[in-house]
């Protein structure tokens, strides 16, 4: 490889884990900003704190941060070690993401089971009506309610998830979100009273009069729509990872050739200025 391509190559791999870095940094800060301000979100399922999205963000931050140090400091130093440890994290990291990817899809059924149950047994202990918290610090009423006003849903499952929980225990209520909004243009097509109306159809026992669809149907079918999104994320990261691998093992195996290349100089024989030829063994 000629100089000026492997000082382009060099460069440019160095600046693209500054730029993950500083991203890694981004997302750092934000999972500490949704700690910090969101914690309403861990009392949703208590049992499952590292599915959270404050601990996804602050493991994809601290991940960027790590491997681009040392791929930055592999390439700008030229540091054989700092490369080798690059392409050893960028190894472990890809096989992790297919291990866990595999295992989540094996036992998918498992898992979704596990998370619906503790999300029922947060809002079973934890939802408080009179207790919507801020817009900083939303509790776990504020984010449900949202939740199920935005998405039009009721309930993990079925509305019947809001009967008999500690904040009504022989009641089969439902919160106010759940109930549908009217419709103020057209009278005759009143569907229920909501947030808009006086009357509260939370307490009147009447399923019509809410939203039929479970939350964790819409958030699946969500999803399903910005699929499309996940995968376009999904292989840029890949891209991202086999760039890193090619041009980081592209840089170890230069470097070494370009060392060895000066070595053997340093050590050829040279032609004085008299003419005469001269060794490293000549005294």
């Amino acid at each position: 490889m000629g100089s000026s391509g492997y000082t382009c190559i060099r460069r440019t791999f160095c600046c693209l884990n500054v730029l993950v870095m500083l991203c890694g940094g981004l997302f750092l800060a934000m999972g500490l900003w949704l700690h910090l301000s969101y914690q309403g979100y861990a009392t949703l399922y208590p049992s499952h704190l590292g599915l959270s999205a404050d601990a996804f963000f602050i493991l994809i931050g601290s991940l960027s941060i790590v491997i681009s140090f040392f791929g930055c400091c592999g390439s700008f130093f030229e540091s054989r070690c700092c490369l080798i440890i690059y392409f050893s994290l960028i190894i472990v990291l890809f096989l992790s993401e297919f291990i866990v990817g595999a295992l989540m899809f094996v036992f998918r059924s498992g898992i979704s089971r596990a998370i619906t149950m503790d999300i029922k047994d947060g809002i079973e202990k934890h939802y408080n009506s009179s207790d919507s918290g801020g817009l900083i610090t939303p509790s776990v009423s504020g984010i449900w309610d949202r939740v199920q006003m935005e998405l039009q849903c009721c309930g993990v499952n079925s509305y019947e998830d809001w009967f008999h929980i500690e904040q009504w225990p022989k009641e089969k209520w439902v919160p106010k979100s759940c109930c549908r909004t009217r419709h103020t243009m057209s009278p005759e097509l009143y569907e229920g009273s909501g947030f808009d109306v006086d009357d509260d159809c939370r307490k009147k026992q009447r399923p019509d009069l809410w939203w039929s669809q479970s939350c964790s149907k819409a958030i699946q079918m969500l999803l399903i729509q910005k699929l499309h999104v996940v995968g376009i994320a999904a292989i840029v990261i890949a891209f991202f990872q086999l760039f890193g691998l090619i041009i980081s093992m592209l840089l170890f195996c230069t470097i070494k050739h370009k060392r060895k290349s000066d070595t053997y100089k340093s050590y050829s024989p040279t032609i004085d200025s008299s003419g005469q030829r001269q060794s490293y063994l000549d005294d």
